[in-house]
């Protein structure tokens, strides 16, 4: 199968995918972190105290940035919807949001929140409809989980965000949170006699061993659509062919079997999301945040961290090719060519004359919309943990 086929199998197939398990990690109480504590050491010790801690990869454990800086990072998003809202469509127009989700579905309910206590009169025009990432139901349990009952303006549709097929006409806010990192990429790589590529398949024989072999490129529609476009594209992407990385690969080959580059990851599943907001969603606004760089990733352009769980912590790993639900996997994200990948799709125009199509640094982000000054423990403390130099805002 295609790599990212094996990769949403491993993710989320509902028998033993990935996050189809549960994840019993501890509370976040911010407000009991100490004065001189940033959220690395606090998050230390609340795992520590647990019993189980990795002092390097704590940050990577399954807390979404919603879970990690609540209520504060879902007060954000509510202020910026409803300062755009108030702008072009109050009062004559619903405020209607739709939330791809992916994780535990933690951000809607500090949103919701935010709107009902500050904007009663936007609060009184709000839907708010939430979709899984996967074919996942999402429990009753839930629902009580996050006190979500005082809510009625609630949608919650369980339905893979890439099997729809419904026309929204509306105008809307279209939320993906840390959701995109974790759309399934697929692999090239170039031969080096005549640069042409080939795409990565995923092999299983009957001793469950994986192996990858490289077939040309044609037989997938989604990666050749996704590599035409691409060129059309005028951002700066790390291309495996430029004429330095030629010749390191020749030298390579030299010295090695492989007649090919190494791998490239391409976000077809990104790109398959991105022709279903244009084709079902046209009067979309759309808020994506995510992480633009990561570290101990695997090797190739754009490669993922590839992650698994051993003793209770999350270990980097060297290969994608284990057995599903094993693992996680996420990807960075080239907020620079997502952004003409966007404009190329959904506004059928080149990139450089869209101003309302941008990417801000996160932290800017909160700054305007994040009520910082506001954000401190019971002991005084600001919040400065909500700092992430590596996570962007792309915005529409």
């Amino acid at each position: 199968m295609l790599l990212r086929d094996f990769i949403d199998d491993s993710l989320y197939n509902p028998s033993y995918g990935f996050f189809s398990k549960s994840s019993h990690l501890p509370e976040i109480k911010y407000e009991e972190m100490g004065q001189e504590e940033d959220h690395i050491q606090y998050l230390n010790r609340l795992v520590h105290s647990h019993g189980h801690i990795n002092y390097r990869n704590i940050h990577h454990l399954r807390y979404t940035l919603a879970e990690l800086f609540k209520p504060w990072y879902g007060y954000a998003i509510a202020k910026y919807m409803v300062s755009e809202y108030k702008l072009n469509l109050y009062p004559h127009k619903d405020l209607i949001i739709y939330e791809v989700v992916g994780g535990n579905g933690q951000l809607m309910p500090h949103i919701l929140d935010h709107i009902k206590r500050y904007e009663p009169s936007v609060y009184k025009r709000t839907q708010y409809n939430m979709i899984e990432l996967s074919d996942r139901i999402v429990s009753p349990s839930f629902i009580k989980r996050n006190n979500l009952s005082k809510h009625d303006c609630i949608n919650i549709l369980n339905k893979d965000i890439f099997d729809w097929d419904t026309l929204v006409t509306e105008q809307c806010f279209f939320l993906g949170m840390e959701v995109i990192n974790r759309f399934a990429h697929d692999v090239v790589r170039y031969d080096l006699n005549y640069f042409q590529p080939y795409q990565g398949l995923i092999c299983i024989d009957e001793k469950r061993n994986y192996t990858e072999i490289f077939e040309p490129v044609g037989n997938d529609k989604v990666i050749s659509q996704y590599l035409s476009l691409r060129k059309r594209a005028r951002a700066k992407y790390n291309h495996p062919l430029t004429s330095r990385s030629i010749l390191w690969h020749k030298i390579r080959h030299y010295f090695s079997s492989s007649d090919y580059t190494y791998p490239e990851f391409i976000p077809t599943k990104l790109f398959q999301f991105m022709t279903i907001l244009d084709t079902y969603f046209p009067g979309h606004r759309l808020i994506l945040t995510d992480y633009a760089s990561l570290s101990n990733t695997i090797e190739g352009v754009n490669a993922p961290l590839v992650q698994t769980a051993y003793n209770g912590l999350m270990t980097p790993c060297s290969s994608y090719l284990l057995p599903p639900g094993w693992y996680d996997i996420m990807f960075p994200t080239n907020f620079e060519l997502l952004r003409e990948m966007y404009l190329l799709i959904c506004r059928k125009s080149k990139a450089g004359n869209e101003k309302g199509v941008k990417t801000i640094n996160y932290d800017d982000f909160l700054e305007r919309y994040g009520d910082i000054e506001k954000s401190k423990t019971k002991k005084g403390a600001p919040i400065k943990l909500m700092h992430q130099p590596n996570v962007k805002v792309f915005l529409t």
